[in-house]
């Protein structure tokens, strides 16, 4: 039976390393090196394009949040533009209106089908989540003002 790998202390494993990136600087070892590029960033998406992307599936603000796995006042704060989604949200938005059907059915929810919404390229690793309708930007109604206190 083999007998558990003991690991070496921070210190002496710190150590190690910079005496190892010292070498390499040096040129006198190799290090293992790999390249990764990285993603671009999650797509852009602005109030009315959400709201648009919200009513063709049909859901209420609570059940689209539920999908997002954030609260209903978090949908009503991006649609009512105080607040913009994350990072994160934006990825997870982008991932299901790529792939709507698989979304809804991981989280139990009905299979539902967008109709041409799409990302489109802006610059250089920048994109936008575009909804058209009959050949024009769907027009999502605009959020009601704040009432006064």
């Amino acid at each position: 039976m083999k007998s558990p790998k003991v690991r070496r202390p921070l210190a002496e494993r710190l150590k190690t390393s910079l005496e190892e990136a010292i070498q390499h600087a040096r040129d006198e070892i190799t290090l293992k090196v790999t390249v990764v590029e990285l993603p671009d960033e999650p797509p852009e998406i602005d109030a009315p394009t959400l709201v648009a992307i919200r009513d063709q599936s049909r859901m209420s603000q609570a059940v689209f949040a539920r999908l997002l796995n954030v609260s209903s006042k978090t949908v009503q704060s991006w649609e009512q533009g105080l607040r913009t989604p994350s990072h994160a949200a934006r990825r997870l938005i982008q991932i299901y209106i790529q792939h709507p059907e698989a979304v809804c059915q991981t989280v139990g929810l009905p299979p539902v089908k967008l109709q041409g919404v799409t990302i489109e390229k802006e610059a250089t690793g920048r994109h936008r989540i575009v909804v058209r309708g009959a050949g024009t930007v769907l027009k999502a109604k605009a959020p009601r003002p704040k009432p006064a206190r």
